[in-house]
């Protein structure tokens, strides 16, 4: 299995709310071979590619 990618460090980042959730439209759009999510553990919107069959 291959690790999360981090796109949003919550933390770190300057985005309104708003401006986060535009952002994980795009990413859903752009990158339809992963589930995208906010990791509650990392406090941060990540990437994780899909399991086909699982």
């Amino acid at each position: 299995m291959q690790p999360d990618h981090v796109y949003i460090d919550i933390r770190t980042c300057d985005l309104t709310l708003s401006q986060v959730m535009a952002e994980v439209d795009r990413l859903i759009r752009e990158h339809p071979e992963q589930e995208i999510f906010m990791d509650g553990d990392a406090y941060a919107i990540v990437g994780r590619t899909r399991e086909v069959g699982a």
